[in-house]
């Protein structure tokens, strides 16, 4: 998304830096909202249709797609500086991350309906309220976090800088660029 890098150029320098500094987790943030809308309008067409008395099967349907989505998006956008690892070794590395993120967000909805039997007591319309703050706020904190944590940390790590890569042309550091180059570190 050139246009976004291009505005982050033009950012007051104190800005710019601070914004540089984090711009993997606002890529990722970025990344996520985007992925959210997607996930949200699949989940809510699928239980308010063909699967309305499955949302745990919808949230699981939506999530999965959502996740194909996000995995093209973080490859070529959010961590693109990152990497080191063949596409096909990443890519089940992020959908095994991704598939624990699924769970992760789907675990309140499936409580809610499984283990306390809310759709027994609850309208239409208080069911597409309370599925929204199980399976979308609070199950997508869960993955968020784990998600950001574990694919920075196992499917798209720092690359190693290989002999004769030194004279890299990357004008957007990494976080820990930046503070190894504040610490004199470099």
């Amino acid at each position: 998304m050139p246009f976004i890098d291009e505005l982050v150029a033009r950012l007051p320098e104190p800005v710019h830096r601070l914004v540089v500094r984090h711009q993997e987790l606002i890529k990722f943030a970025l990344v996520g909202g985007t992925t959210f809308v997607f996930d949200l309008v699949i989940f809510y067409a699928l239980t308010f249709s063909v699967l309305e008395a499955k949302p745990v099967v919808a949230r699981v349907i939506s999530g999965t797609l959502a996740t194909i989505l996000s995995y093209i998006l973080n490859r070529e956008w959010a961590f693109k500086n990152r990497g080191g690892r063949e596409k096909h070794h990443e890519a089940l590395i992020f959908f095994v991350i991704s598939g624990v993120g699924v769970v992760l967000a789907a675990a309140p909805l499936w409580l809610a309906n499984n283990v306390f039997d809310m759709r027994a007591n609850l309208g239409r319309l208080e069911l597409a309220v309370v599925d929204f703050i199980l399976g979308f706020i609070i199950g997508n904190l869960l993955q968020m976090a784990f998600r950001f944590w574990a694919l920075r940390k196992f499917a798209f790590p720092v690359a190693e800088l290989h002999a004769g890569e030194a004279g890299s042309t990357d004008l957007h550091p990494t976080a820990e660029e930046l503070n190894d180059e504040e610490l004199g570190h470099a």
